[in-house]
């Protein structure tokens, strides 16, 4: 193996992660790069409603306050950050940044990369008419922001000019890391496996301690939640990289640890489309060399498409979930009568007013395994909680709706213990719009220090790709098979969304377990099981190199992120619930099973 190496840490997953992962990497990492994710569809949305209010806003305001009191340790160390903690307003970010920077009398580089928010350009894709990728709608009068998903093109020429921290906005996660190993060994556009291995580096990396034990299957064989180590990658010249945390940190490293960060929410393996490259993950191998130390080899990439894609968020009415605690004998029931009660009275108040009536309603009793279909309810428990959530076109409809919730406490069924939070709040319910662009039209820019580079987006003259889509060989013989072992035994599982797709991939832990399982779960059997959800059709692809398969529940989440009333709205728990699916094995490997237990 390769000596050179470019270490890569990720302080942040999500906009909200713990502000304790930068120090940590900063001062135990002994990295050449930390970077930043902090974006998601909703939370664009978010940050442009913040700037409408304060033109100073729009960016991600936890980055600068997690940096500035390490930002002499990040200048002794040379080390470069790369984030799109920018959001909707990158230059404030900068700013802000750049003032706590002068403030500790340090002057740095700071790159702003520009082109992705095309909100003003609205006009502009009305005229063209564009379409919404899944829904083939077209895109609405008004939004809350429009983005491309841009890819490294900002964030190499950045870096090439001397940047010390590179700011953007909407780029893919992967990009944060992928963009600087292009700087760093001058891989090319057209190197295209390079590129999907540096991009499954960020890939793995870009959730922070989901690849380090957190939301894994053997949650119970990880140490110290408390102080769980954030992830980096040592990434060679040639795309292999191994995947570590710093010493004396909680969590783990492991094969499992990282091949379920693999199989999270990328659809087809081995057509996984970014803007830079087109990855194909299927062969993809993962193997632990040492304690918290795992190599990652084995991508392929092809050509890029000619399109960036882009998202758009727009409000479409307003939601309002509210919750009550209910106790006692038949405390499910009573959570069903309150519910429905709540819902009819409502509608009662509306029609009586002349109002529209609630857009969609649902409610949920947790704690009677309400996630699970209304088939697995457990009406025997002897206390829940009522999540009752509704929709509606008009703010004043939901005020009712918040207020007549109150009542349920003196005046429905017995056993109403709590009004958790007060009054609910109501909220814009916010929609997603997905859809393509020629690369052409978006217009990016590096801007630092006054100067402004515009910057060209990569267009290969040749998009064609020769490629197997590896499909499972669900008719393959087995021996005979007589009884059955709950998947958890045989695999770990993770899930997550796509839009309003959920992703849920599954690992076998050796590689005699996979035949049973790619023979048991098949989208037919997928459907069925989670039938209670899923609207559309659901697909399948394996992924040999790691005996894994991978599921896209399409339409399955209640139409995603906060347009959902849906208790899961992002799939998290399917694989959890898939785990409890019972695969039939042989007699040798049940038995296997049952000594242990």
């Amino acid at each position: 193996m390769e000596t050179k190496k470019v270490r890569i840490g990720c302080a942040s997953g999500f906009w909200g992660d713990t502000s304790t992962a930068a120090k940590q990497l900063v001062e135990k990492g002994n990295l050449d790069y930390l970077v930043f994710d902090f974006l998601a569809e909703v939370t664009m949305s978010i940050l442009a409603r913040a700037k409408l209010k304060n033109p100073k806003m729009g960016y991600a305001i936890d980055f600068v306050d997690q940096l500035k009191p390490l930002l002499k340790k990040i200048k002794n160390q040379k080390i470069k950050i790369v984030t799109n903690a920018g959001g909707i307003n990158p230059h404030s970010c900068e700013h802000a940044l750049q003032q706590e920077a002068e403030k500790l009398g340090l002057r740095l580089n700071i790159a702003v990369i520009e082109g992705d928010d095309i909100l003003s350009d609205l006009p502009t894709l009305k005229n063209q008419e564009v379409r919404e990728l899944e829904k083939n709608s077209f895109l609405p009068d008004s939004c809350l922001s429009i983005n491309a998903y841009l890819g490294t093109s900002g964030i190499v020429k950045a870096l090439d000019e001397g940047a010390d921290i590179v700011i953007t906005g909407r780029v893919v996660d992967s990009a944060l890391v992928l963009g600087p190993l292009m700087h760093e060994y001058r891989w090319k556009n057209s190197d295209y496996d390079l590129l999907s291995a540096g991009s499954l580096a960020g890939h793995i990396i870009e959730c922070g301690a989901q690849c380090t034990g957190g939301n894994y299957t053997d949650w119970k064989e990880v140490k110290g939640f408390e102080n769980i180590g954030f992830p980096f990658v040592d990434v060679f010249s040639n795309g292999d990289f191994i995947v570590s945390k710093p010493k004396e940190t909680g969590g783990m490293v492991t094969f499992g640890t990282v091949s379920e960060q693999l199989v999270y929410e990328i659809g087809n393996p081995s057509e996984y489309i970014l803007p830079d490259v087109i990855c194909n993950f299927s062969k993809v191998k993962i193997s632990e060399t040492g304690s918290d130390q795992v190599l990652v080899k084995g991508a392929r990439g092809f050509p890029p498409t000619k399109y960036y894609k882009n998202s758009a968020t727009f409000m479409d009415g307003y939601r309002s979930v509210g919750t009550l605690v209910i106790g006692g004998k038949d405390a499910f029931k009573k959570g069903e009568v309150i519910a429905n009660a709540i819902i009819k009275k409502c509608s009662l108040i509306f029609k009586e007013n002349k109002m529209e009536n609630f857009t969609k309603t649902s409610f949920d009793i947790i704690g009677s395994n309400s996630i699970y279909g209304p088939e697995k309810n457990d009406v025997k428990t002897k206390e829940i909680v009522l999540r009752i959530v509704a929709a509606h076109l008009h703010k004043e409809a939901l005020i009712i709706f918040s207020k007549e919730l109150a009542q349920a406490v003196t005046g429905m069924a017995a056993g109403v213990i709590n009004y958790l939070g007060g009054r609910p709040r109501v909220s814009p319910s916010i929609h997603l719009f997905s859809f393509l662009l020629p690369k052409d039209q978006i217009r990016i820019t590096m801007r630092m220090n006054e100067k402004v580079v515009p910057i060209p987006s990569y267009i290969p003259e040749d998009t064609k790709r020769i490629q197997k889509d590896y499909s499972s060989n669900t008719a393959k013989d087995l021996l005979k098979k007589d009884y059955c072992i709950p998947l958890i035994n045989l695999a770990y599982a993770r899930s997550g969304d796509k839009g309003d797709h959920a992703n849920i991939g599954v690992i076998a832990r050796k590689h005699d377990y996979f035949d049973f399982i790619d023979r048991e779960l098949n989208s037919s059997t997928i459907s069925k099981f989670f039938s209670h959800v899923v609207q559309g059709d659901v697909l399948k692809w394996v992924l040999p190199g790691i005996n894994g398969i991978n599921f896209l529940l399409k339409n399955s989440l209640g139409g995603g992120g906060m347009a959902s009333l849906n208790i899961d709205p992002q799939g998290k728990a399917y694989a959890q619930q898939l785990l409890e699916y019972p695969i039939p094995v042989t007699k040798k490997i049940f038995d296997q099973f049952q000594n242990k237990n």
